[in-house]
């Protein structure tokens, strides 16, 4: 796989036949206004800095890591820095705006330490952001007034406005996202019904090794660990590490009331290295040790 990676954002727009930006930190390129260079169509670029794409309505994908995104709802996508995108061929995937901005753009700020709270940075292609029109026109505005103020001469006050508008992009997005959440919410039952299947499934294997982690679980569904555990908390109010030991305390319960196994067979069962270990995590769930769970039942 060829890869081009780009330290700054003017080498980037160098490559894609665009003018420097007047700010190095950060460039607003709008594709109905401005024609890309396609001659490194089918590389992959690795950048060292953010992208965040909006696109209001087209046909075309494009491609993030192994997948395509479909925009033809229009939407946004969010692209951290060492992440892979891969330029197209087709003319039809450039419209609407990409934004670029450098980690050191919020140095002096609050937002430098914040941002890796925007999980979305960390969110797969699959698991990108549609907006309806209500929002497209919300999130369309702040690009236009990104678009303004980097049409101004740079000042002492310059850092300070881009750097709050970012922040009220990233607000709105967050927002947007909780919202895609519970509307979708259907689509991601599924999910969950998915996940406590196959959790089910390896509690039930006795060749076990091991404990399952929000890793295994992501990689089993293909979708991020952040937007895993971004939609658990979102419509259970749990994170994807305890959604994992509810059920296996549920499944320890089971085998206390069903079998003669030992507390520390239970433990080796269900994945745990040390029986201490399980005896501490069931008595933090449910308050009581499994021994006297299992007194209590039976």
């Amino acid at each position: 796989m060829n890869t081009l990676r780009f330290k700054s954002i003017t080498d980037l727009m160098h490559r894609l036949g665009l003018k420097s930006p007047a700010n190095p930190l950060i460039a607003l390129v709008n594709y109905d206004q401005e024609s890309v260079n396609l001659r490194d169509a089918g590389h992959w670029f690795e950048l060292d800095f953010y992208k965040v794409t909006f696109k209001r309505d087209f046909k075309g994908s494009v491609k993030y890591g192994p997948g395509a995104y479909d925009f033809k709802e229009g939407g946004m996508a969010f692209l951290s820095p060492g992440q892979a995108v891969q330029m197209t061929a087709d003319i039809n995937d450039y419209q609407g705006y990409a934004l670029y901005f450098h980690p050191g753009l919020l140095m002096q700020y609050p937002l430098a330490q914040s941002i890796h709270h925007y999980g979305f940075f960390d969110y797969t292609v699959a698991e990108a952001l549609f907006l309806s029109e209500k929002e497209k026109d919300v999130i369309e505005a702040l690009f236009k007034a990104i678009s303004l103020e980097l049409a101004n001469n740079i000042d002492q006050f310059s850092a300070d406005v881009l750097v709050s508008q970012l922040e009220l992009l990233l607000n709105h997005s967050n927002r947007f996202y909780n919202r895609q959440f519970i509307t979708r919410k259907n689509q991601h039952r599924e999910l969950i019904a998915k996940i406590d299947a196959w959790l089910s499934d390896r509690f039930d294997d006795t060749l076990i090794n091991g404990l399952p982690s929000p890793h295994d679980i992501a990689a089993h569904l293909n979708i991020s660990q952040r937007y895993l555990s971004d939609m658990l908390r979102a419509l259970t109010g749990k994170t994807t590490q305890q959604h994992i030991h509810l059920a296996l305390i549920e499944k320890a319960k089971i085998l206390l009331n069903q079998t003669d196994m030992t507390t520390a067979e239970i433990a080796y069962r269900l994945g745990f290295e040390h029986p201490q270990s399980f005896n501490k995590l069931f008595k933090q769930r449910t308050h009581i040790t499994p021994v006297q769970y299992r007194q209590q039942v039976n």
